[in-house]
């Protein structure tokens, strides 16, 4: 009985963590969008645009690549 507790309990963490990814998604998606409309708006800026976009889907990718090594360390760890 205990044990099948402590196995819900790490499921439902590791879902909970899970969630992370999603707004890493979420998050690429806004940064993306954004720097679209700014480089349609200002077509000569387009090269800073772009640069600034890569660093923030490498800082939003990053968060969620860290939600999904927590999911895995609390189904994988014992």
């Amino acid at each position: 009985m205990e044990g099948n507790i402590i196995e819900a309990a790490r499921l439902i963490g590791a879902g909970l963590a899970a969630i992370g990814v999603t707004g890493g998604g979420i998050g690429i998606g806004s940064v993306v969008g954004g720097a679209v409309q700014a480089m349609g708006r200002n077509p000569d800026a387009a090269p800073l645009i772009q640069t600034n976009m890569i660093i923030g889907i490498a800082f939003a990718e990053a968060v969620a690549i860290y939600a999904l090594a927590v999911a895995f360390i609390i189904l994988f760890a014992t």
